[in-house]
């Protein structure tokens, strides 16, 4: 059974949402942040990624980076610019990106359910990045940003969603500047809300697309402060964690495709063979993208080439081997160019599909890169047998479209003061 939960969100006045409203804090360094800010001295950036509103050369962990984070959150419902909502809601995210549209549910999902499992997840996480959300939420008594959350599709939660968002107006509803249209409702009708939680109640888990940085960094502030206060209360807030809950059916995956500075020593020719010792190589006229699993795109030398996995190269009934990003890793970037582990290797970069294969073309041209591979995207339903056997996958698997915005809503732990 999955929990869900409403909550009294703190978010910004409907006419300032599109200038408060950001990208997630993890999709941009510090000084793309900081020129964000500049252009928008209201983004949500100031709370998220505070360090920009410091001076140069301040440690991103450091104690007065959290400091500034809660101060300038203070800082929004002081000035009026964000305010509680009075009584616990729950609210519908609706995003429109090109013809893509996705309609998720804004709640609080259990700590205890990701502890035992119906949460479930697919990655890895690092422990300095789980501590940078731990300091984050104990020093902000908030959470500033949703975990984005998925489950296998019921038409009825569907329908009903549907049927809520044409019985209100949004309170919030602008473009932002990445061409994406973000839109709010709220739903505060205690038999509706309780109509949601009911109908949720008959979805045996969730999985998480994004934030398993963020999910965890809530299970150790539960944890800590659980351990302080020497017993669970069920009702803290700290026991829940905000999340947006899609349908698998309006998730998109992008592509997520990979760079390698150099042949490993190989020239062009003797590099090409090595790689046909596993993939059929078929050169294209043009820019290609992946039309089916185990199929590639690879970019050398000013050459688009089509590349095949050969049979009984992969087992195909391994749900980890099979995927299109262990295949490429096992039989071309750790044997041919010396690729061990692409989470340090700093030889290997990766670029969100979003960006296209122009985006490819440009980094290999510019000299920087010697070969790009253009991925076929994993599919969702990858995604969730993986989580659903308690496995890993590999990293940079997924690439989700369109990114949620910061500061929509917020989940606090406390009344601010």
């Amino acid at each position: 059974m999955a929990v869900v939960r409403p909550f009294r969100g703190l978010r910004p006045e409907s006419e300032l949402a599109a200038k408060i409203a950001s990208l997630p804090y993890d999709v941009m360094d510090t000084e793309e942040a900081r020129g964000k800010i500049a252009e928008s001295p209201y983004s949500f950036l100031t709370v998220t990624k505070s360090e920009a509103t410091l001076p140069e050369g301040v440690d991103a962990y450091s104690d007065e980076v959290y400091a500034k984070a809660r101060e300038n959150l203070i800082n929004y419902v002081k000035n009026g610019k964000m305010k509680q909502d009075p009584k616990p809601c729950f609210y519908i995210y609706r995003q429109r990106m090109n013809q893509h549209i996705q309609i998720g549910l804004v709640a609080t999902a259990s700590v205890d359910e990701y502890r035992n499992g119906i949460i479930r997840k697919h990655e890895l996480t690092r422990t300095e990045k789980e501590q940078d959300r731990v300091r984050h939420i104990t020093e902000t008594k908030a959470q500033t940003g949703p975990v984005f959350l998925t489950y296998r599709q019921r038409p009825e939660i569907s329908s009903y969603i549907l049927k809520l968002m044409a019985e209100r107006e949004p309170v919030i509803n602008f473009i932002a500047e990445d061409g994406v249209r973000n839109t709010l409702y709220v739903v505060d009708d205690p038999v509706q809300i309780q109509e949601i939680i009911r109908l949720f109640k008959a979805v045996p888990a969730f999985y998480i697309a994004d934030g398993h940085h963020r999910c965890a960094g809530a299970m150790r502030v539960a944890d800590q402060l659980e351990k302080e206060a020497g017993a669970k209360d069920v009702n803290a807030e700290y026991e829940y964690f905000q999340a947006v809950i899609f349908p698998d059916n309006m998730m998109e995956i992008l592509d997520y495709n990979r760079l390698v500075t150099d042949l490993a020593g190989y020239s062009e020719i003797t590099f090409m063979r090595a790689v046909e010792e596993k993939f059929l190589i078929k050169p294209v006229r043009k820019a290609y993208h992946p039309e089916s699993r185990h199929t590639f795109g690879m970019y050398l030398a000013g050459r688009w080439y089509e590349l095949k996995a050969r049979e009984g190269t992969f087992d195909p009934k391994d749900i980890i081997a099979s995927l299109d990003v262990s295949i490429l890793q096992n039989n071309l970037l750790a044997p041919v160019l010396k690729i061990g582990d692409p989470r340090t290797d700093g030889r290997i970069d990766f670029v969100g599909g979003i960006r296209g294969l122009a985006e490819l073309e440009r980094k290999v041209d510019s000299g920087k890169f010697a070969v790009a591979f253009s991925m076929y995207p994993t599919l969702m339903q990858e995604v969730m047998a993986i989580a659903d056997a308690g496995q890993i996958m590999p990293p940079k698997s997924t690439w989700f479209e369109p990114k949620l915005r910061d500061g929509m809503v917020v989940h606090l732990l406390e009344d601010l003061q």
